[in-house]
């Protein structure tokens, strides 16, 4: 995840697809809605130029709910203990990945997000 994301408490700055053939991903929204790609890891490549950053993640799954929003917020762990608080099921603890940390969750409802920080 990267680039040029905004980094406001709490706000949505990240989008991530699950894809199933990551050239022909590119490919089709490059040639669709122009926008830019970049290559981060053999599994995954992010997105620009589209009103709001995002990644698509390589997938041999079925592919269910393929979007993950993520959360940006400075203090994970904070976040995360609210999220509990709340009702929400952390489906993934924090983890580290390039550019900074993240963990994932089930809202009460079953929908799968995601918060991050540097």
């Amino acid at each position: 995840m990267h680039s040029v994301m905004s980094t406001t408490n709490n706000h949505i700055n990240y989008i991530e697809f699950r894809a199933k053939d990551l050239e022909n991903t590119k490919l089709f929204y490059t040639s669709v809605f122009n926008w830019k790609f970049t290559d981060n890891e053999p599994k995954y490549v992010s997105f620009e130029n589209s009103g709001i950053t995002g990644g698509f993640e390589k997938t041999e799954d079925k592919i269910e709910n393929g979007v993950l929003v993520v959360v940006y917020h400075s203090d994970l762990k904070a976040v995360k203990e609210k999220v509990i608080e709340a009702g929400g099921r952390i489906s993934k603890d924090i983890f580290s990945f390039p550019g900074g940390q993240r963990f994932e969750f089930k809202d009460p409802s079953g929908n799968k997000l995601a918060v991050w920080s540097e």
